[in-house]
């Protein structure tokens, strides 16, 4: 073939494909132009830089998410333990060992039983007393004293945690915002947080200090301030406003709990009444009239009454307490 027959096909060729390009290109250019300009620049390096980007939001939600998970169950594990009578004293505050307590509560229900016995009562009613009074009033008196302090101690904990937002959105560090509750809280705010700074002066962290104030003071709100902590250790974060929101929930709670005993002052002092009325009735009668109570006292048909008429009671009180005892 001749030269110049080989150059004509391959101008001819090149005239081709330049023109397939060039009609090609201009065919799509509007669509191309407008596909670049709504795609952002970032989603054209996605291919190659994608294995170096990191989802912030997911990976902090997960972390917050496991956290939550892991003090879930380290509450339920510690829900039982709470309740044994080991607990009930530390909470109480009392300097009193568990054995002691017992030996002393059975020590008075002995007695309780063996005096009314050596008076002539029946030897049953003389067991129903020396049971309610060595294993009934003991513990009732020492859930007294734990629902006291918890209630000092819920009044007056909303104004520490303003403490330490203060402290903290001034730039004071959380161990001396702590130190200054120890100092200048109410009863029993100041022991607990005092305890809390002496133990995490020897080294004990802030943690294990907030779980130890929780058996002491087993109460959500402690337990709040504790997953607040916890979760902002493990994730970061504003501590001030965290606390902040905390201390606001709180208030919202102390302010639903004082307006749910407004409300329900009323049908307290209705079951207060009911319940005392039919033995404030009997004690009356038999000091007025002794000989028209004697039977009841000292036959036995009256004394079988009797102990069904202290059960029913019993059960009638227990009843209208649960009926008018919220929880917030």
């Amino acid at each position: 073939m001749e030269p110049m027959t080989i150059m004509a096909a391959m101008g001819a060729l090149a005239v081709l494909v330049i023109g397939y390009l060039i009609l090609d290109s201009g065919g799509s250019s509007p669509a191309k132009r407008v596909e670049q300009i709504s795609t952002p620049q970032s989603k054209e390096r996605k291919s190659v830089f994608s294995f170096m980007k990191v989802n912030e939001s997911g990976n902090r939600r997960k972390i917050i998410e496991s956290s939550l998970a892991d003090l879930e169950k380290d509450q339920k594990s510690k829900t039982k333990k709470l309740k044994s009578l080991s607990a009930k004293l530390i909470q109480a505050d009392v300097k009193m060992d568990a054995k002691f307590f017992t030996i002393m509560s059975i020590i008075i229900g002995v007695l309780s039983a063996g005096i009314p016995v050596f008076l002539g009562l029946s030897p049953l009613v003389s067991l129903g007393i020396g049971f309610v009074l060595g294993f009934g009033l003991p513990r009732f008196v020492l859930n007294s004293l734990v629902s006291k302090r918890q209630k000092k101690f819920t009044a007056h904990f909303a104004d520490a945690m303003d403490i330490i937002v203060r402290g903290v959105r001034t730039g004071l560090p959380l161990g001396d915002c702590l130190r200054m509750i120890a100092h200048e809280s109410e009863e029993p705010v100041r022991t607990e947080f005092k305890r809390m700074v002496e133990a995490e002066s020897v080294g004990v962290p802030l943690e294990h200090c907030i779980e130890r104030m929780y058996e002491r003071m087993p109460l959500a709100e402690v337990n709040f301030v504790g997953t607040v902590l916890s979760i902002q250790k493990s994730t970061g974060g504003n501590l001030g406003e965290s606390l902040g929101n905390l201390s606001s929930v709180l208030r919202g709670r102390k302010l639903l709990r004082e307006k749910i005993k407004a409300l329900s002052a009323e049908a307290k002092v209705s079951s207060i009444i009911i319940g005392i009325l039919p033995p404030g009735v009997m004690g009356m009668v038999s000091i007025v009239s002794p000989d028209y109570m004697r039977d009841l006292y000292f036959t036995e048909t009256g004394q079988r009454n009797l102990m069904i008429s202290a059960a029913m009671m019993a059960m009638g009180i227990l009843i209208m307490r649960k009926m008018i005892n919220f929880k917030v």
